[in-house]
């Protein structure tokens, strides 16, 4: 085991070992009443990025009782800022936030069930892994990173997780990674937290958002609804797994059209969908045919989550769409921002290589996790925020407007926010007072309900069985 000195912090990256109280306890802990304000001056940081009005939030404050998601980190906070930042985009109002409801929709797929059942969310190939010299996160939901992970081990493809368990033990972390993203698999090393490397991520902005000045006119809302402020909206998904959904399903949520697009070739796991397609059509397009074209040049947004590469190789990155369809309001977000535009990732991994697993270390020698996959979803109702916002600003000055953001960019926001000593106390909430149910496909689906109040959510549609038209 290694051991990292807080003094030392210009050598703090390459641990990939420390016990959380090593950093914990170095760090000045927050009164309550700045832990309670955290939220707050996240939102009204996100609010100055969007050049949003400030009267949107001026009555936004966090209820006296915080979001029940347990942790060292301020996540509760973080969740509230986010859903607040797209609720006082949508009508202007936050103040009937239910804590409660934020917790329940971060933890969605711990309330999601297909006639009864709770579907198995995690792989076995998915999680912490000892090595000889520290720890590794795996992810292996996909089929084809579980195989690429066997692979990258010299392992039968019948090999279960057992055997995975066994390879890793006998790899240092480094050459465990480096084997398993040699073949395109996802693993990263579990490393203590960088303040240095998180404070330059902090001096940039959260929601990082760019005009372009573009010859066509803007376009102009069809309709202006209190009960569907997004109505006439025509978003374009081309998002997976949790944060884009999350984002695209609170448009839908808000009225806008949203067809959510993926390759014909790569399924998405069932309850995957479920849990974040409410209110989309979903179709299989090739990106590069001309059908996806047709469809872009109709869309008002566009909303992007995949790696920044891959989008180039199709042309379909925000420049060369902006350039190509003039007003398109472009959204985008990835795992580990703009400077590693190769890179894939997701929630689980982010916050085992920014620090957050040690952070959230139950006892100091194995790496712990967040209550919830927080960072997807509070970069998804960030993201949507800032689509809301921008669609209003695009009516009133025109041109073409570009917003990032990305997992690692949140990790940073979260990481640098007061934190607790030990987690709150676990708080059960009742699932009945928080989930919706629908059929779909001949299924009894059950799932969280909307964390934005005053809306609710439509059925999902069985994934991939629509027609790619408006």
């Amino acid at each position: 085991m290694v051991f990292c000195q807080i003094a030392a912090r210009s050598t703090i990256a390459a641990c990939f070992l420390s016990p959380a109280s090593a950093f914990i306890l170095d760090m000045p802990h927050a009164s309550d009443e700045r832990a309670m304000n955290a939220g707050r001056r996240v939102l009204s940081r996100i609010w100055r990025e969007l050049g949003a009005d400030p009267r949107l939030i001026h009555d936004a404050h966090p209820s006296d009782f915080p979001v029940p998601l347990p942790s060292r980190l301020a996540t509760g906070d973080l969740a509230w800022a986010s859903v607040a930042a797209a609720a006082c985009a949508a009508h202007g109002d936050a103040t009937a936030l239910d804590p409660h409801r934020i917790a329940a929709a971060y933890r969605s797929d711990r309330f999601l069930t297909v006639d009864g059942t709770a579907p198995p969310v995690w792989s076995p190939f998915s999680g912490f892994w000892r090595t000889l010299d520290g720890w590794v996160r795996t992810h292996g939901n996909y089929p084809h990173h579980a195989a690429r992970l066997r692979s990258a081990l010299g392992l039968e493809e019948t090999a279960g997780a057992d055997h995975v368990r066994d390879a890793l033990a006998d790899r240092t972390s480094i050459d465990a990674v480096t084997a398993i993203t040699a073949v395109g698999g996802l693993a990263v090393p579990v490393r203590v937290e960088d303040p240095a490397f998180d404070a330059v991520l902090r001096s940039r902005p959260l929601l990082d958002v760019r005009r372009l000045e573009s010859p066509a006119a803007a376009v102009p809302r069809t309709v202006v609804s209190p009960d569907h402020p997004l109505e006439g909206i025509r978003v374009l998904d081309l998002t997976r797994v949790i944060a884009g959904p999350v984002c695209t399903r609170t448009l839908a949520l808000l009225g806008a059209d949203v067809l959510r697009i993926d390759p014909p070739h790569l399924a998405e796991p069932e309850w995957q969908h479920l849990d974040t397609g409410h209110g989309k059509r979903t179709a299989l397009v090739d990106a590069r045919s001309a059908q996806m074209h047709e469809l872009l040049a109709s869309a008002d947004v566009v909303v992007l989550g995949y790696r920044a590469s891959a989008l180039d190789r199709l042309g379909l990155s925000p420049g060369d769409l902006t350039e190509r369809y003039p007003g398109l309001l472009v959204a985008g977000l990835s795992a580990w921002g703009a400077e590693r535009p190769t890179r894939a990732g997701f929630d689980s991994l982010v916050q085992a290589e920014s620090g957050i697993a040690w952070v959230e270390s139950p006892d100091g020698d194995r790496p712990g996790a967040l209550p919830a996959q927080a960072l997807d979803h509070s970069a998804g109702y960030l993201l949507a925020a800032a689509v809301i916002t921008l669609i209003r600003r695009r009516a009133e000055e025109g041109g073409s407007w570009q917003v990032q953001t990305s997992l690692r960019r949140v990790a940073a926001e979260l990481l640098g926010m007061p934190r607790r000593s030990e987690p709150a106390e676990e708080i059960p909430l009742v699932p009945a007072l928080h989930t919706a149910r629908f059929e779909v496909a001949g299924h009894a689906l059950v799932t969280a309900a909307p964390a934005i109040p005053g809306f609710d959510f439509t059925a999902p549609r069985a994934w991939g069985e629509d027609q790619p038209r408006w």
